[in-house]
């Protein structure tokens, strides 16, 4: 009965507590905060910080595990730009840094010429809507790749369908 509930719950909404994007240097750009209890700009800092530490001297930073909190960060960097990802450790992660690459992408495709301007962040927040759309859209696929999966059963599916024709 509990993994039922488990089971039931691992493509909730929920378990994704929020995404960050920030400069390189850690400023803060826009974020799609899902979970009140994270500050977007102290997130961006710290990471920032971390990033401008590893590149010298850990390479680059990818994934954070926070233990006490029951957190994950997957973080992505491209175009001197950093995506955090903030996952419940129950998140299925299939596929997830592939997401935050393309989500990282277009809005560098969308904002590249305001990205290095000095101007309000707000001017970002139009990107919120496309993170929520991709992420209902990552949700979904997750959950049609599974029921389709429980649909085939290899090799014997082509069996127990043989029995049925005959």
């Amino acid at each position: 009965m509990a993994s039922e509930v488990h089971d039931r719950t691992k493509y909730d909404m929920n378990l994704l507590k929020g995404i960050v994007i920030c400069k390189e240097s850690g400023e803060y750009l826009v974020d799609l905060i899902l979970d009140s209890d994270i500050n977007p700009i102290l997130l961006s800092s710290f990471v920032g910080a971390l990033s401008l530490f590893g590149k010298d001297s850990l390479g680059r930073i990818e994934e954070i595990i926070i233990k006490g909190l029951n957190v994950q960060m997957i973080i992505v960097n491209k175009h001197r730009l950093v995506l955090i990802t903030i996952l419940d450790k129950d998140f299925v992660k299939e596929g997830i840094r592939e997401q935050a690459e393309k989500a990282l992408d277009n809005f560098y495709t969308l904002y590249q010429d305001e990205i290095d301007e000095c101007i309000e962040v707000c001017k970002f927040d139009s990107f919120k809507k496309i993170l929520y759309m991709q992420i209902e859209e990552y949700f979904h696929n997750l959950q049609n790749r599974e029921e389709e999966s429980m649909k085939d059963f290899g090799f014997f599916t082509e069996a127990i369908k043989k029995m049925r024709e005959n």
